[in-house]
């Protein structure tokens, strides 16, 4: 049963908020950039009075986020991106140690996952936060009225950003969103090391499989489907790749993998990961040909890439085994597990991304909402990356945090890059 406080919330249990405060503050040693920023906030108060409301993973990663937002004046309600994705334990201390609003439970049914998303935008907010843009859609779709006082919004996924574009090529998108999930220090980070190692983390801990000796067919050979077979690769499993780009498919024969169509991979593998932002990636045809004992799940950010009612459809029965794994057993006595539900197994079954990577992701959702509330009056309902100036700074600070220092160019060699008269 949900527990209430007077911060307005649907959390799991305030009891929880002891553990998840010291797992926030964990969290926010190995994220030095945001805690930079956070400095800055406190001090300028860029964001004073903005209402923000942001459906994104609520996890301490997270919450770090929402309280440098909250510490430079903006008054932010949370909900859950994702049924399965919330920190139960850091949802109660955003609540009731930081007196931030939450909606989030994890395990939450369909029902209430959107009824929670209603409720954050009862804040009428006039800056969205989107993972995987449920919350523009929900505006759009369902509460229009709320458009005029809304100045424009981040997304932090793929996923969200392929909606978000459609929704502009569409013209329905009725306000500016700056594709956080694009920026640099974003994707080539977040998506590529966060993804490949809290994916491998969450089947670990799922299934406690060794990789070494595994064929593990990772689906889609983008930042986070590069990451995951890059880290699988590393314990020693034998990578199968299946894409539909051919340039992503070359890179990944190139890096070393084998590529083939899902159909033949579906033969040989023991493990497979999808991470393709699209549907029915695993379907009936491929589970008919799986192995006694594969093991199925997801890394995309909506459980629509595998066919789970074929698969329901196939079983003659099912069983939870262990937490997040369930046993689904085919008419011919096969057995095929199905991990966390086909909801992001990274978050899910472990704790998503560490921080360190985190920290330039939230630092760029920070720094973009500032942006945002900046510039608004100057953008059009499109999609915009994030500045190339916000891109640089947070990797330099990164690296300042690190210690690590790097070459500048002389005033000569910044001549001649911006000349062309010079040749050999």
């Amino acid at each position: 049963m949900a527990t209430k406080a007077k911060v307005a919330c649907d959390v799991k249990d305030l009891g929880l908020a002891a553990k998840g405060k010291l797992r926030i503050e964990w969290a926010s040693q190995w994220m030095p950039v945001l805690k930079l920023i956070r400095k800055r906030f406190i001090k300028e108060r860029p964001l004073e009075g903005i209402r923000i409301s942001a459906c994104l993973h609520v996890t301490t990663e997270t919450a770090n986020l929402a309280i440098t937002l909250r510490d430079g004046g903006a008054n932010v309600v949370l909900c859950a991106s994702n049924p399965l994705s919330t920190q139960d334990d850091a949802a109660a201390s955003l609540v009731k140690d930081y007196g931030i609003p939450v909606y989030a439970i994890k395990g939450e049914d369909t029902n209430t996952y959107y009824s929670h998303i209603v409720s954050a935008l009862e804040h009428h907010p006039q800056v969205t936060m989107d993972d995987g843009a449920d919350l523009v859609t929900t505006v759009l779709t369902k509460r229009q009225e709320l458009i005029p006082e809304i100045l424009g919004g981040t997304e932090e996924t793929t996923t969200g950003v392929i909606r978000l574009r459609s929704m502009a090529s569409d013209g329905v998108l009725k306000f500016p969103i700056v594709a956080v999930n694009d920026a640099d220090t974003k994707h080539l980070f977040d998506n590529r090391y966060g993804t490949g190692q809290s994916t491998v983390d969450g089947i670990m801990r799922a299934t406690t499989l060794l990789f070494a000796g595994l064929h593990v067919v990772v689906s889609g050979y983008g930042w986070c489907g590069r990451g995951v077979a890059m880290r699988a690769r590393g314990l020693g499993a034998d990578i199968i790749v299946t894409e539909v780009i051919p340039t992503r498919a070359l890179e990944a024969v190139m890096d070393g993998y084998r590529v083939m169509p899902m159909a033949e991979a579906a033969k040989v593998g023991d493990v497979f990961v999808t991470l393709t932002g699209n549907k029915a990636v695993l379907t009936s045809e491929h589970f008919k040909v799986m192995k006694e004992g594969a093991v199925v799940c997801n890394a995309g950010h909506f459980n629509v890439e595998i066919d789970i009612p074929a698969l329901e459809k196939m079983s003659l029965s099912k069983r939870q085994t262990r937490e997040f794994v369930e046993e689904y057993t085919l008419r011919d006595g096969r057995k095929i597990y199905l991990l966390g539900e086909g909801r992001l197994i990274n978050l899910a079954a472990a704790e998503g991304h560490p921080a360190v990577v985190m920290d330039m992701s939230f630092a760029n959702q920070a720094l973009s909402v500032e942006y945002m509330v900046k510039n608004a009056p100057k953008l059009e309902p499109k999609v915009y990356p994030v500045p190339a100036e916000i891109d640089r700074d947070v990797a330099r600070l990164k690296l300042e945090s690190m210690g690590i220092g790097i070459d500048k160019l002389t005033p000569e060699q910044e001549e001649y890059l911006s000349s062309w008269s010079e040749g050999t």
